[in-house]
């Protein structure tokens, strides 16, 4: 139980939508279509939580800046396609969130525009209009704890009353380095050992958070 919790920041993608199972199956297809054949598991290790910035930049070092551009505008195109045709919220986190009593808000590798989408897709967007931040705000992506404290300092909450729920290893070793409680959502992609670490709880049941919290209604 976190004693006086005063704010609990979510990623998005993988934790309020299940947009990681897309992403991971598009990343599979386009690496086998140009070059850099990867599995599911290896795109989880290498891709998950991390910007679109950082992903670019790691398929540029691997297969050059013409094959990363071409890369990344695929990946959109696509992801916009599935997004639109199948995404849904992550199973329980409606739920969750009804039941949490103190503030909250999102933090994610993602754009604005990403979360306007995929949040508006599944009709999150507005339990969280305005209290929305991305990576793209700040200097550094995950596994940096930048966006954390970038949403921390303009929600005015101190990192020591923070909490972040994350899917990813890199998210929870943002959170971490914040000076935040981690939550690993073990309910998706990432297994449950990529999660865990200090300062860390690891559940799979988004129904399972509020009481973990120590904050329901």
């Amino acid at each position: 139980m976190i004693r006086s919790l005063e704010l609990v920041i979510f990623d998005c993608d993988g934790v309020l939508v299940d947009s990681e199972r897309i992403a991971v199956g598009l990343q599979v297809e386009l690496g086998a279509a140009l070059g850099w054949p990867l599995t599911a598991e290896e795109v989880v290790a290498r891709f998950i939580g991390r910007s679109h910035a950082d992903i670019r930049a790691l398929v540029a070092a691997r297969l050059g800046e013409e094959t990363a551009s071409m890369w990344s505008k695929r990946f959109e195109e696509r992801h916009r396609e599935e997004v639109d045709s199948g995404l849904v919220a992550v199973d329980g986190i409606r739920e969750a969130l009804d039941a949490i009593t103190v503030p909250t808000c999102v933090a994610s590798s993602g754009s604005h525009d990403k979360m306007r989408h995929t949040l508006g897709r599944t009709g999150l967007y507005e339990r969280f209009a305005g209290r929305i931040f991305s990576a793209s705000e700040v200097p550094r992506a995950k596994p940096a704890p930048d966006v954390f404290l970038h949403a921390a300092r303009r929600m005015g909450v101190d990192p020591a009353a923070c909490a972040v729920v994350e899917d990813s290893g890199n998210g929870v070793r943002a959170a971490r380095s914040a000076g935040m409680r981690a939550f690993g959502y073990a309910g998706g992609l990432t297994p449950a050992a990529q999660l865990a670490g200090a300062d860390t709880v690891v559940f799979h049941d988004m129904r399972e958070l509020p009481a973990l919290l120590g904050t329901t209604s």
